[in-house]
């Protein structure tokens, strides 16, 4: 963008009708020593600083494909789902020909939102600040008192700003700000075999049941996005006593659950999973485990996702998208600053599920890892401690360890891409070697700018 010299020689004036942002107001810092994922390192200054977290809104989210919602929320046109792209608040509706789309949920006179609902149907999108209308493609329609503007005002330049690139999969929304991305298939990659252990049961897909499930935690995001990746490791200790009350009364759990063999995925994409393997793999739920067909399932997806990642584990699409193939929960991470999220759940199931078998897993989702599940509120429990007593001085300059399973990576000839043990940090390294590799290369928008 070029500027002009004010004719009484002062400083450069920004010409009519642009606007220019100081370079300052986007500084950059390079993160390459506080990510080490040869040696297993971790700075924990990435949970804290909140310079680093601009750059990550930036850098992080603004060119990553991001999950907005499932294709069952939308059946007729002007359907729609408020949600967030990072912290950029966005609408997800149907339009007229039927397509999903997304637009950021701001009125282009004063910046409101455009839409205050969770969801609902609608036939347009009206500000209610100043009565700024917009259709369901996005484009403005109606402005109050326009013969008050000026002759070079046209509605066709006011539109809601539209996410350029949605895309589905397997029933899963997402979106990216990037104008010109990797296709979404070949971002997941390899992750895609995974995920379609969980979405691919049968030819109807998956569908949602119970709404959406929204609470607050204090922790920075990514500590709940590493664990879904990568941390198998704290099951036993952290979830002790949930895993005491699903035993039978007075039992401990059987050594072989404690003990449990499998394997974990990772990529350089920042994509994870960990799952145990074994032959009898199975749905905790009693309802969804006596329904399920596990030789149908055999026949479609092959031994080694039933023995695995089919009924158990636990995974992350990079960046905050993870899933619970036990329970049929998938989930978002909203970042909303350095020590706070939103976790945003929702209950998937088969098409082909009775409504009694749905109804059992979505009770099993709530007392598991609902907003008050018995393994939920450790997990919580255990991310606010870590962020609680991560702004001490010499507490935030003690380095992370992420050292376990190192150089156990290999391709097993069974699992696709890389896997490492199940007790492993594989798929944390990954997910931060990831982020470092975001956070220090420019963005299509940064690209734009020079």
């Amino acid at each position: 963008m070029t500027s002009t010299n004010d004719p009484q020689g002062g400083a450069p004036t920004t010409p009519r009708g642009t606007l220019r942002r100081p370079a300052d107001l986007a500084r950059t810092i390079d993160v390459s020593g506080l990510v080490d994922t040869e040696g297993g390192l971790l700075d924990r200054v990435i949970f804290t600083d909140q310079e680093l977290y601009r750059q990550e809104l930036r850098r992080v989210f603004a060119p990553s494909w991001l999950f907005l919602a499932h294709t069952d929320q939308f059946h007729k046109p002007g359907d729609f789902f408020t949600t967030y792209m990072g912290e950029d608040p966005v609408i997800v509706t149907l339009d007229r020909d039927r397509r999903i789309r997304a637009y950021l949920n701001s009125c282009r006179h004063r910046g409101a939102r455009v839409c205050r609902a969770d969801v609902g149907t609608t036939r347009n999108f009206t500000c209610t600040y100043h009565g700024w209308s917009y259709n369901l493609d996005g484009s403005l329609v109606s402005v109050p008192n326009q013969d008050g503007y000026p002759d070079s005002f046209r509605t066709e330049d006011w539109g809601l700003v539209e996410v350029p690139h949605v895309q589905t999969y397997r029933g899963l929304v997402f979106g990216t700000w990037n104008p010109d991305p990797v296709p979404l298939r070949e971002q997941l990659g390899d992750m895609a075999w995974y995920l379609d252990a969980m979405l691919d049961h049968d030819e109807h897909g998956t569908v949602v049941v119970g709404g959406v499930h929204k609470w607050v935690l204090e922790g920075n995001w990514k500590l709940a996005a590493e664990q879904f990746a990568t941390d198998w490791y704290h099951v036993n200790m952290s979830h002790a006593s949930a895993l005491m009350v699903l035993s039978p009364s007075g039992k401990t759990p059987k050594a072989e659950v404690v003990h449990r063999t499998g394997r974990q995925y990772s990529d350089a994409n920042g994509n994870g999973a960990g799952f145990p393997v074994h032959p009898k793999n199975r749905f905790d739920a009693q309802t969804v485990h006596k329904w399920t067909d596990y030789e149908a399932l055999r026949e479609r997806l092959g031994d080694a996702r039933v023995e695995g990642p089919l009924a158990n584990g636990h995974a992350t699409v990079f960046p905050n998208f993870s899933y619970l193939p036990v329970n049929g929960s998938i989930r978002v991470w909203h970042p909303k600053g350095p020590d706070r999220m939103e976790v945003w759940s929702w209950t998937i199931v088969n098409t082909s599920m009775p409504e009694e078998v749905r109804e059992a897993q979505r009770l099993y989702n709530l007392r598991t890892f609902g907003p008050s599940g018995i393994f939920e509120q450790d997990d919580g429990e255990n991310w606010s401690e870590v962020q609680a007593i991560s702004h001490g001085f010499v507490t935030n300059n003690v380095a992370l360890n992420y050292q376990m399973g190192m150089d156990s990576e290999r391709e097993d000839g069974r699992h696709p891409g890389t896997t490492s043990e199940l007790y492993s940090d594989a798929a944390g390294r990954a997910f931060y070697g990831r982020w470092r590799e975001l956070m220090n290369t420019p963005a299509w928008h940064e690209e734009h700018e020079k």
